[in-house]
């Protein structure tokens, strides 16, 4: 059976192989500096979109990724794919399954990603946490799965665009036999329609495309270098930019990568090192930053290759996370290295407890008896949406608008630990039950000792109550039992009931099957939906463990501060300030009965940002545009107040701007990695060289529409190693790409590093789309070469 794409060999991991390093020489300078863009620079996240429920309309009618091996049927305790429980209250439809109900007494549902409304919720999510760019996964499409991921496709493409984030195709070639010609015409005859889409992520104004699987050494993908690094070079020839999802010892060759692909991975545009199952401690991470990282991106930088490492929550069902500890290690210690990018692994695996997605924060929300572990297994309350936050402030971090540091800034809740805060309303108070075993009496099961309990005698059912002395709202209540191991798991079949005045009871929840289990605390939480009541009952009628009702701890607690009122609109909008590309905010702050947890930022009544501040600067603008601002304020339970007064500015006119940044190249021919793309990325340090003693030569660029040009700029690296060199160089101009006319006329053109090797050429306007440089002669190397041609309107 082939290793699983998230599955890792820790057997192939010697301290001895980690040693080993390999080196890579250059005939000249090269950099991995490609500009900002929607993955350099950027949080890409990898996104599954894989689940499905019969019934969902959709072309799998399965429980795709939910159930194990019969997939026809609701997943269950005994017949399912995951490890983690998602938060579900965000969706509007969900489908019932074949757990038991959760502990909290709702039904256990799970939701599709075939319905749109799912795959908005999550592109909202990536919007309002800034997560920037989604790497759709795609597996091989001519099986079963083709249509459904075709219709995921669509949809993503939807939820993008709506929600402001970008998506590009992720290609995993994992038991894909045919993948050399079938992804050639996969990407042909239907992926690269994507990329007109405004959402469809590009770096270097090209396409992003991902291919992950290249190089492992595992059964699932053997194939050798030859065919892979075709298909690179095949992408690479349509324009795209092109990503590899690689071994974790990609540079080395070795453990998780097969030997031979050097040249392979060192095709790529960027290079991703998979790390998932690598390690599940803080402790193990310095071993791969040491190790790995830091030498991987000294590698990357010296091919002129991008570097986005992965970074990830931590298998939540293994207790990986430490309540953030785990991720934020990885964030700190990835962008110290000085990578590039960084690559979330991943946003939706449920399967594999990896995911970032809102998660089910306590066991009141977890079905019972699944022994699915919650956010809160190592006794941390963390809010379902704390991954995330933590992924919010990581990409912050990456962009310098957080200083690096080491410690996590980002807390488990926004709004400090669950409903009721830390006092137990039930220690000490007045205990009575149906009946009692002997010595084992009721005072035991609120004495704030777990290992004293009550235990009832008799038949069951049977029950315990406790007298809170006063009423209150209440929130949540514990039940525990001893938590040594030698209590065995148990389920005990319960009803949770309150009262005001000991006589009329309120069912809260039940009968509902709670489990104990010693390896999670023999423990259980459920929810009580802000209910006034004095007391606190729990009537037990069945006990897996022991023929009688067992209770060591029974823990109450009242709700925090009942928030029902918005805040306040924000007052007295201001603009502080304004350039051709942004605007600068200022406002008063809003009021509200509990307290303002942070703002919201409409940009012509669209959310921009969410700064918790009382300014921000909205950036990414239009020169000489219109812009209408209002500003809301968020209460801790995410409700906005009305709007702010309006604000209508207009950007400044847009300064005289190099047409050709970021645009697509073309050219007669390049050596090595110094291809034509390299003229448009901003950097100095990187360069196109021709063929060499093959004149004449050409490179171009696409301005993308014909606008007037008069003025280019060329240039060549900075450093004082290139020497003072004359090219002879004919500017030509086209509006269609092939019938060209001279814009200036052949003649030397003299590079001298004492004025910074650049060269200005100026020539009567004209409107042309295309601009091409033809190159006859060159006095320091028998080659064209340019490393930026800067192409302007006057």
């Amino acid at each position: 059976m082939a290793v699983s794409r998230r599955s890792f060999l820790a057997s192939a991991i010697s301290a001895s192989a980690i040693a080993a390093t390999s080196t890579h020489l250059t005939s000249g300078p090269a950099y991995a500096a490609s500009p900002p863009g929607d993955v350099v620079g950027k949080i890409t996240v990898g996104y599954q979109g894989w689940f499905a429920c019969r019934g969902d309309g959709s072309p799998i009618d399965r429980w795709w990724h939910w159930s194990g091996q019969d997939n026809t049927v609701p997943p269950s305790p005994s017949n399912n794919t995951i490890v983690s429980w998602p938060d579900n209250r965000d969706y509007t439809r969900t489908y019932p399954t074949l757990y038991q109900n959760l502990n909290n007494g709702q039904t256990a549902n799970l939701f599709s990603s075939w319905d749109q409304q799912t795959i908005d919720t999550h592109f909202k999510w990536m919007r309002d946490y800034n997560c920037d760019t989604a790497a759709l996964q795609r597996f091989n499409p001519f099986g079963a799965e083709g249509p459904i991921r075709d219709g995921i496709t669509v949809k993503v493409r939807q939820a993008a665009e709506a929600y402001g984030r970008k998506f590009y195709i992720m290609y995993d070639v994992t038991n894909w036999t045919n993948f050399q010609s079938e992804i050639k015409t996969d990407w042909t005859t239907k992926m690269s329609a994507y990329t007109s889409s405004s959402a469809y992520a590009r770096q270097n104004g090209k396409p992003v495309v991902c291919i992950w699987g290249f190089g492992f050494n595992d059964p699932g993908r053997p194939f050798p270098p030859a065919p892979c690094l075709e298909v690179i070079n095949w992408f690479k020839a349509q324009g795209c930019y092109v990503i590899g999802g690689v071994p974790t010892y990609w540079r080395q060759g070795i453990n998780d990568s097969r030997t031979g692909f050097g040249e392979v991975y060192r095709a790529f545009n960027m290079i991703s090192p998979w790390m998932v199952g690598r390690t599940n401690s803080v402790a193990g991470l310095q071993h791969f930053y040491d190790n790995c990282i830091v030498p991987d991106v000294a590698d990357c930088n010296a091919n002129g290759i991008d570097y986005q490492p992965c970074v990830m929550p931590g298998d939540l069902q293994s207790r990986a996370r430490a309540h953030g500890d785990f991720m934020w290690r990885m964030f700190y210690n990835t962008i110290r290295a000085g990578s590039h990018g960084i690559y979330i692994s991943m946003f939706d695996e449920f399967n594999e407890g990896n995911q970032i997605a809102k998660t089910a924060e306590t066991q009141a929300w977890i079905p019972a008896g699944s022994g699915i572990l919650a956010l809160d297994e190592d006794g941390t309350f963390c809010s379902s949406d704390y991954y995330l936050r933590l992924t919010g402030d990581g990409g912050r971090m990456l962009k310098g608008q957080i200083a690096l540091t080491a410690v996590r800034p980002t807390q488990p809740t926004t709004d400090g630990p669950p409903p009721g805060g830390d006092t137990n309303l039930a220690l000490n108070k007045q205990a009575s039950a149906s009946s009692t075993n002997g010595g084992f009496v009721p005072a035991n099961a609120v004495d704030g000792n777990a290992s004293t309990y009550w235990e009832s005698s008799g038949a069951l059912p049977q029950w315990f109550q406790v007298d809170l002395g006063a009423a209150s709202t209440l929130g949540r209540a514990v039940l525990k039992l001893p938590p040594n191991a030698a209590w065995g798991s148990r389920v005990q079949t319960l009803t949770l009931a309150v009262s005001s005045n000991g006589s009329t009871w309120t069912t809260v929840t039940g009968p509902i099957g709670v489990t104990f289990n010693a390896a999670t605390g023999n423990q259980a939480t459920i929810t009580i939906p802000a209910l006034v009541a004095r007391y606190v009952r729990v009537t037990i009628s069945a006990n897996t463990g022991w023929p009688a009702a067992q209770l060591s701890e029974l823990e109450v607690y009242a709700t925090d501060v009942v928030e029902n009122t918005p805040p306040t609109p924000p007052g007295n909008l201001t603009v502080t300030g304004k350039t051709a590309t942004s605007v600068s905010l200022s406002w008063t702050a809003s009021v509200d009965n509990v307290g303002v947890a942070g703002y919201q930022v409409l940009q012509n009544g669209e959310p921009v940002a969410s700064p918790t501040g009382l300014t921000h600067t909205v950036t990414g603008l239009a020169p000489n545009t219109s812009y209408t601002f209002t500003v809301k304020a968020r209460d801790g339970q995410n409700s906005f107040s009305q709007p702010s007064n309006a604000v209508t500015v207009t950007t400044d006119p847009a300064a005289n701007v190099n047409l050709a940044a970021g645009k697509p190249t073309s050219e007669s021919g390049h050596v090595q990695n110094y291809g034509s793309g390299n003229i448009v990325d901003g950097n100095t340090g990187s360069y196109w060289e021709s063929p060499n003693n093959a004149f004449p030569q050409w490179v171009q660029v696409d301005l993308g529409a014909a606008t007037s040009v008069s003025r280019v700029v060329l240039k060549l690296p900075p450093a004082s190693a290139w020497q003072t060199r004359t090219q002879t160089i004919e500017v030509q101009g086209s509006t269609n790409g092939s019938a060209f006319s001279t814009l200036s006329a052949a003649a030397g053109r003299t590079f001298n590093p004492a004025t910074g090797n650049t060269v200005t050429v100026t020539f009567p306007a004209s409107t042309q789309r295309y601009v091409r440089l033809r190159f006859t002669a060159n006095t320091g190397w028998p080659a064209g070469q340019l490393s930026e041609l800067e192409v302007y309107s006057s």
